[in-house]
């Protein structure tokens, strides 16, 4: 096995440190614009209803769509969209940064080796979250390239893995891979995906250990809630595409994840049996529980208030994965919670953008750009697993 790339030794680390981020949602805006004739019928796209500040409704460009570009207008209270001409130009900007450096086999390189499966993903997500879909728009080729890496890299026992571009454990990329994977199957229907869907989420299901959970190897053994949280938010968007997960599964995992949040102040911890709250790992905590149907739980309410007393940039944690959960978490939560977070990440980030339109943290420039991107989207909520 080839010695990995110091960056991806870093993203091993960073997911063994913090937290990594099954009712149907609302199919998404590909599954939307077919009209499959035994199935119940999207509602048809209305004329937009709602105009940007200055009064001038928006056109689809070619760069992708937010929130209010969206034909079928806001579907949510206008004010949960906190989005700005500012942080719309950084998400295009950070998405041609990407397109730019995306290898020819479909990857993002990290210091001279192909991308873990996990970055690939969610550079991927990152994508679909500004509205781009495979081959088709601007960015149709970089999606369908990323997508077919991911394929390529879908091992015959189901795990999403790259032996040589991996420095640690399997299980957190092959969490993002397949939860990219259940994304790009919603939006396109290819059987080929659903195949590799298919067989990702069977090896997450047999390999849950006794306590609800996972860890590092595709095995049964101990577990931890960065890897827990990780395959919470896959099955949940595998779920969202139709892929049977059982109910069983996701409720052991919910109550793995309740007992991590032991310490006083409301935050989550590594392990039930270790005491020690941080803001990435509580985000992804707080997120997991409400996807999974938990929006009332004790535990999540109490999260919710830690991270509004931990402001993004907050240096407790890895702020980039901070940024991706707790981004998602506030919004699910909405009202105070979302409008007291989405402006100041949005600060935050549009202070730190390079020129080139990338950021940065220890495991590369595509993984931050990717997040960064991700947490700037979340309220336009063009990805099912985003959506309320």
């Amino acid at each position: 096995m080839a010695n990995p790339a110091s960056t991806l030794r870093s993203f091993a680390a960073l997911c063994a440190l913090c937290a990594l981020g099954a009712a149907a949602l609302p199919a998404s805006r590909a599954q939307a614009q077919k009209k499959p004739a035994a199935k119940p019928a999207a509602k048809p796209a209305a004329k937009p209803t709602a105009k940007p500040s200055g009064g001038k409704d928006r056109t689809l460009s070619g760069t992708g769509f937010t929130l209010q570009d969206r034909a079928g207008g806001l579907e949510a209270d206008a004010m949960e969209y906190l989005g700005t001409p500012k942080t719309e130009a950084a998400v295009r900007k950070a998405l041609k940064y990407l397109a730019d450096n995306q290898s020819a086999d479909g990857s993002w390189s990290q210091g001279g080796a192909s991308s873990d499966v996990g970055i690939v993903g969610l550079c991927a997500l990152s994508f679909m979250a500004a509205g781009h879909q495979p081959d088709r728009g601007p960015y149709g080729r970089v999606v369908r390239k990323a997508a077919d890496y991911l394929l390529k890299n879908c091992n015959q026992s189901g795990l999403v893995y790259n032996p040589q571009a991996s420095a640690g454990g399997p299980m957190y990329g092959h969490g993002f891979a397949t939860l990219a994977l259940a994304e790009l199957y919603g939006m396109t229907r290819r059987t080929d995906i659903r195949d590799k869907l298919e067989a990702a989420v069977s090896l997450i299901l047999r390999t849950q250990n006794a306590e609800g959970g996972w860890r590092y190897q595709p095995r049964v053994a101990d577990a931890d809630i960065s890897v827990v949280i990780c395959q919470i938010m896959a099955l949940r968007a595998a779920a969202n595409a139709g892929i049977k997960v059982p109910r069983e599964t996701t409720e052991r995992a919910i109550e793995y994840v309740k007992r991590c949040a032991n310490n006083p102040d409301g935050g989550f911890s590594y392990m039930p049996s270790i005491r020690g709250s941080g803001q990435a790992r509580t985000g992804a905590g707080v997120l997991s529980l409400i996807v999974m149907g938990q929006r009332g739980a004790e535990e999540a309410k109490r999260g919710l208030e830690y991270l509004s007393t931990r402001p993004p940039g907050t240096r407790d944690g890895h702020m980039f994965y901070g940024f991706y959960y707790c981004t998602q978490a506030m919004y699910q939560a909405g009202g105070k919670y979302h409008k007291y977070w989405y402006p100041k990440v949005a600060e935050y980030l549009l202070q730190t953008q390079r020129p080139d339109g990338s950021w940065y943290e220890g495991p590369g420039y595509p993984y931050a750009t990717a997040m960064g991107v991700l947490a700037l989207q979340v309220p336009a909520a063009l990805l099912p697993i985003y959506q309320k």
